[in-house]
This record gives structure tokens, C-alpha cells and sequence, in this order.
């Protein structure tokens, strides 16, 4: 008895000197707001004690099931759960949506299943009789759903938002009954439902009044329904991408624009030239965005037309042919641009890009990839008039010499993404870089001038690099890594592949930083499993690896992943010496989805149809196809019923080349 009542008096001693029980639910609340970014620390709070646990489910709005079966459990754990977000679960059947439905009713606003399949319009139906309050659905990729799924859907009498690309067997049919029934739609994606005409478009545009964004992507559609959408009043977002049946004849019948619009996006529409463009921007005085990628060529013409969008600050051409004064037209009537992209346009030179850019002064965001016309001398009036970039995307620029990228670090300080791709950069140009002191994503790939002191003045400098890309960059080493691994504590995706010096050293340096989320480093035969272990242990927000012909890493770098990397979702293993013991161990992994194993010379086919079986959440697994005939039939319509999809390779086993034989190779078949 004595006993007993001193333990309850210490108890009694605790409760009074817990200070969580002096703060209020709302203040705790605001505590769990901090902790969305990082998945495990709010699984920590909740496993600190019951009140904690209690508190933890009340807070939660969004839930992201890891699997299917799964849910009824999660439903009930979580009883204020409002937005369902299923795209790691590909089986979701009518059983598994009526289950949902009824446990969260009213309560569910929103559901993605954008990944999942099995579902039909019974199951639809069910949800959308339960959950009256839904006002986004997100039903992307669902090629079985038919116009009585579309029926279904139109009972969502408060529904704003819904996404139906791909949806390639919905008709003008089901589309009216969407909108006739959902009037209070702002957005809808229709892009690739190739079965929705004129007829199916002009029912929308007339029933849903409140629509702001519309996306018609490849639709069969001609300039009948036209007239009709551009009359919505508060259309603010407009893509015909890929609309082959709008040409500059169709357009020529348009009276007025629409006054609300703010971005258009005519990309692959190459039979509208700057006389249709003419036409459909008649009056759009609030535009913003233009993407014309892959259409017309850019002439005087076409950059004339642009010059009643006095509000325009961004425009996307990428793939376009370009010419001179087309280049300079722009430059001429449009001086508050914010972004620019010429990605892979032909034509453009240092004459056209620097008049172009000369008043450019706002310019944040300029994407120049693949314009290997251009030299220092562009790259200078970049420098010199858009200093208050924040993006440079200029891979395989290759006309540019090493000492004109010193500019960019004396110049354009605000800078947080910079891709020199394939460039002449040394490291000089490293070392001005790393003045730039908020770049927070660096690609450095195929880079074979910069070496381990140029990485060093980025890891001294650069303290936010959350992305770095070294692929192909062979004369980086493990001193390099060990820097930026330093002085970059937040980084979160490394690719180091076919980096061939990299040892383990570079993987036990990246351990320490613990965001680390991407580990790329395919092609380093000196990496072992003991840079892998290390990893699995301090990297535990690890979501994807890639160790393709990392020939020394075997099954005991495996078992540190299987038991430290439980946010993992993709790996590729090919090419390395993993077996079955190996591979079976991933199977503990609640997260695993995608799984790549060619030539793996220890794995046998009784012990990949064992590894396929116990890892549950697969949705795609990439194999060589001699399994195929090696496994029954009966275990891939088992796993396909699932939701795993299989791709088969018959590829040879391949020996590694070197980068510089690697790129000669690149560059022959480009020319050819």
C-alpha cells in the first residue's frame, strides 16, 4: 500500500510539472503547423504519449494513405480529415470509395485519385451522394470512366474544381451533364479527352458561368465553341494546346477577346500564325502569360501582334523558330517582362537576344537551353541588364568560353537556380558563382573543366543549395562532396552519377545532411555498401536512389535501407550485385512503388516472385523480359489486379564508357 500510494503521488508530481497541460489545444495547433514539411516529425509528436496522439489526429486536415487497405483504419484514426489524397494507392475499388464516403460524409472537400484505378461510376456515385460538400476531385488518368461516371460526377452540386485528363472515354454527352449539374465549377481540365467536341465545350462555357481556368489540351475541337468561352467573364487561364482544329481562318470570325484572360497557352497549335493570334487576343488587355511553344515561327509579324498586351510579362516560345527581328520586335513592345523562354529555339543569336534584353531590367526568369548560337557576347547583355534574375536555365550553350561565366557572379547576386548543363565552365567561373549566395538549386552536369576547388567555393558560399546536379562532371571527387555536404546542410537532391572517382567517403559526408530526399549516383563503381548504410541512417527522408552499376553494392547495403529508408519509394538496383535475400528485405518498406532490377546477377526467379509478393505498395516494376517467361502467368495478373504495372527491357548488359567518349557520341548522333 505504501508502495502504491508513492508511485501516485510521483505521478500526481509529473502531471503538475508537465507544462503541455498549461497550453491550450489552439496554441498546440499552431505548434503542429510548423511540422508539415518533414512527415516523421509529426509522427514523433504523436508517439510521445496518448494526449499528444489525441491531439495530433484532431489536427490533421490532409491524408495521404501509403496503401489502399489501409484506409478504413486511417479514416477512423483521423476524424477531421477534409482533403484525401489516394495517388499512392493504385487499387481503389467501389467498395474502397463507399467505405470513404460514408466515414467522412459531409466532411471530405477533396479527393485525388489521379493514380489510382478500379473505380466506376458506382463508386463515384456513392461518394458523391455521401460527401455533398466535395469541391475538388481529381480524376486524371482514369481511361475506363465513362459518360455515366461523368452522370455521377454531375451530382457534385458544390464541386470547383475537376480534373478529368486522359479520360478518353467521356463524350460531349457526359461533359453536359457535368455542367448542367456542377454550376459552381472555376476549373476544369479536359486535356487528352479526346472524345469531347464543340458541343461538350460550348455546354460548359454556357452552364458554368464562374469558370476561371480551362484546360482543352489535343481536344477535337474547332472555332465553333469559341465565341462561347471567350465570353466567360472571369476566364483568367486558357490552353489550347495542341488543338489542331483552330487555325487562323477560324479565329478570323472572332469579334473580341476575352477582357478577363491572363494567360493563353497556344503551344503545338502550329496552324494558328500571327493572324489568328491577332484575332483571339483582340481585346485581351489583362493578358500576362503567352505560350506559344513549338507553333509558328517567331517573325516581325508575330512579335507585332504583341503589342496591344501592354500587361504581358512572360513569354514561353520554346521550340520555336526564331528570327532577328522577331527577337528585337519583342524587345520593342514588351519592356515589363518578369520570364522568358527560348528553350531549343533555332535562330537565336547575340544580335536578336541582347536588343531583346537591353530594357529587359524586371526580367526574373530566362530559359535559353539548347541556343548554341550564342557566345559571350549574349551572355554579357544578360549580365549586364537583367541583374535581378532569380533563374538561368542555359544549358548546352556551347559557344559560351569558360571566362564569360565569371559575369554571371559579378553581376546577377539574386540568383537561386542556375543550370549551366553541358557547358565550358571552370572553375574561375565556380568561384564568381559562389557569390551568389541564394542559389538554391545548381546543375552542373557534363561540366568536365570543374574539379573539386570550384565545388568548394559553392559549399563555402552557397549555405541554401538544396539541389545539386554533377552528372557526368568525372573530374569531381570525394573532397568536393565532402564541401558541399559541409556547408550545405539543406540539401535535399544529389546526383553524382557516372562521377567516377566518387567513393564512399562522398556518401558518408552526404549522410550528415538530413533533408537529403534524391541520392543519385548510378555509374560509381567504388561506391559500396557501406556509403549505402550510412545513408540509409542519416538520410531518413530518402525517397528515391538510384545505384544502377554501383557494381559493389551487394544485400548487406540493403538491410540498412530496409530498416532505416521507410519514406523510400524508388530505387534502381540494376546492374549491382543484390539477390534475393537483398531484394526481399525491401519488402518491409511500406513505401516502395517503383523498383528497377536488370541484370542482377544473384536474383533468381523464385526469389523475385517472393520480393514481388511481400512488397505490397508496388506500382511499377521495371524487369528484363527472360523473367517473363520464367514466372506463371497467374502471380503478374495477380500483382496487375493490384495496381503494379510491369515494363519489359531486353537489353544487353552494357559496359560504361567515359564522358568524354560519352559526349563525342551525343554530339555525332545531334549532327546526324
Amino acid at each position: 500500500m505504501k508502495k502504491q500510494k508513492m508511485m501516485e503521488d510521483a505521478d500526481r508530481d509529473r502531471s503538475r510539472n508537465n507544462l503541455f497541460d498549461l497550453l491550450t489545444e489552439e496554441i498546440i495547433f499552431c505548434v503542429l503547423d510548423y511540422l508539415n514539411d518533414n512527415p516523421l516529425d509529426r509522427k514523433s509528436f504523436s508517439l510521445v504519449c496518448k494526449s499528444f496522439y489525441s491531439i495530433e489526429c484532431q489536427h490533421r486536415r490532409n491524408l495521404k494513405p501509403l496503401r489502399s487497405e489501409l484506409i478504413p483504419s486511417i479514416i477512423n484514426r483521423y476524424p477531421y480529415v477534409c482533403k484525401l489524397d489516394l495517388t499512392l494507392c493504385p487499387r481503389i475499388t467501389d467498395d474502397s470509395l463507399l467505405a470513404i464516403s460514408v466515414a467522412r460524409g459531409d466532411a471530405l472537400r477533396s479527393i485525388d485519385l489521379s493514380r489510382s484505378k478500379f473505380f466506376t461510376g458506382t463508386g463515384l456515385a456513392n461518394l458523391v451522394g455521401n460527401c455533398r460538400n466535395l469541391v475538388e476531385m481529381d480524376l486524371s488518368n482514369a481511361t475506363e470512366l465513362r459518360d455515366s461516371a461523368a452522370a455521377a460526377i454531375a451530382e457534385a452540386k458544390n464541386l470547383e474544381r475537376l480534373w478529368l485528363g486522359r479520360c478518353k472515354m467521356i463524350t460531349d454527352i457526359g461533359i453536359g451533364c457535368i455542367a448542367v449539374g456542377c454550376k459552381k465549377l472555376r476549373l476544369i481540365c479536359l486535356k487528352w479527352c479526346l472524345g469531347v467536341g464543340d458541343l461538350g465545350i460550348g455546354l460548359i462555357a454556357v452552364k458554368c458561368k464562374e469558370i476561371r481556368s480551362l484546360d482543352l489540351s489535343y481536344l477535337p475541337i474547332t472555332n465553333k465553341c469559341l465565341p462561347a468561352i471567350l465570353k466567360l467573364q472571369y476566364l483568367e487561364e486558357l490552353v489550347l494546346e495542341g488543338c489542331f482544329g483552330i487555325d487562323d481562318e477560324s479565329l478570323a470570325v472572332l469579334k473580341q477577346g476575352s477582357k478577363s484572360l491572363k494567360t493563353l497557352d497556344m503551344s503545338s497549335c502550329q496552324n494558328i500564325s500571327h493572324v489568328g493570334l491577332s484575332s483571339l487576343t483582340n481585346g485581351t488587355e489583362c493578358l500576362q502569360q503567352l505560350i506559344l511553344a513549338y507553333g509558328s515561327p517567331v517573325t516581325l509579324a508575330l512579335a507585332d501582334s504583341l503589342q496591344r498586351l501592354s500587361k504581358l510579362q512572360s513569354i514561353k516560345l520554346d521550340g520555336c523558330l526564331v528570327t532577328c527581328s522577331g527577337l528585337k520586335a519583342i524587345g520593342n513592345w514588351c519592356e515589363s517582362l518578369r520570364e522568358l523562354s527560348l528553350s531549343k529555339c533555332s535562330g537565336v543569336t547575340d544580335e536578336g537576344l541582347s536588343f531583346l534584353l537591353t530594357k529587359q531590367k524586371e526580367l526574373r526568369k530566362l530559359d535559353i537551353t539548347c541556343c548554341r548560337k550564342i557566345t559571350d557576347i549574349a551572355l554579357a547583355h544578360i549580365t549586364n541588364s537583367c541583374t535581378s534574375l532569380t533563374s538561368l536555365r542555359m544549358e548546352s550553350c556551347s559557344l559560351v568560353p569558360r571566362e564569360a561565366f565569371i559575369l554571371i557572379g559579378q553581376r546577377c547576386l539574386l540568383l537561386e537556380e542556375l543550370d549551366l548543363t553541358d557547358n565550358e565552365v571552370d572553375n574561375e567561373g565556380l568561384e564568381s558563382i559562389s557569390r551568389c549566395s541564394k542559389l538554391a538549386c545548381l546543375k552542373l552536369g557534363i561540366c568536365l573543366n570543374i574539379t573539386d576547388d570550384g565545388l568548394a567555393h559553392v559549399g563555402m558560399r552557397c549555405p541554401k543549395l538544396v539541389e545539386l546536379d554533377l552528372y557526368r562532371s568525372v573530374r569531381i571527387t570525394d573532397s568536393g562532396i565532402l564541401a558541399i555536404a559541409t556547408g550545405c546542410p539543406g540539401l535535399e537532391i544529389a546526383n553524382m552519377s557516372y562521377c567516377n572517382e566518387i567513393t564512399d567517403r562522398s556518401l558518408i559526408a552526404l549522410s550528415k545532411c538530413s533533408k537529403l530526399k534524391t541520392l543519385e549516383c548510378r555509374g560509381c563503381p567504388q561506391v559500396t555498401s557501406l556509403g549505402i548504410a550510412a545513408v540509409a541512417v542519416g538520410c531518413k527522408q530518402l525517397t528515391k536512389l538510384d545505384i544502377k552499376k554501383c557494381y559493389n553494392i551487394n544485400d548487406f547495403g540493403m538491410i540498412p535501407l530496409a530498416h532505416f529508408s521507410q519514406n523510400l519509394r524508388q530505387i534502381n538496383l540494376s546492374y549491382s550485385t543484390v539477390t534475393d535475400v537483398g531484394l526481399l528485405s525491401l519488402a518491409s518498406i511500406s513505401c516502395l512503388q517503383s523498383m528497377t532490377t536488370l541484370h542482377l546477377k544473384g536474383l533468381t526467379p523464385g526469389g523475385l516472385a517472393a520480393a514481388l509478393l511481400a512488397c505490397g505498395g508496388l506500382t511499377k516494376v521495371k524487369l528484363h523480359s527472360s523473367f517473363k517467361s520464367l514466372l506463371p502467368q497467374k502471380l503478374f495478373e495477380h500483382l496487375e489486379a493490384r495496381g503494379c504495372l510491369f515494363q519489359w527491357r531486353d537489353k544487353v548488359f552494357q559496359d560504361e564508357i567515359d564522358s568524354k567518349s560519352w559526349k563525342m557520341r551525343l554530339e555525332e548522333d545531334m549532327m546526324g
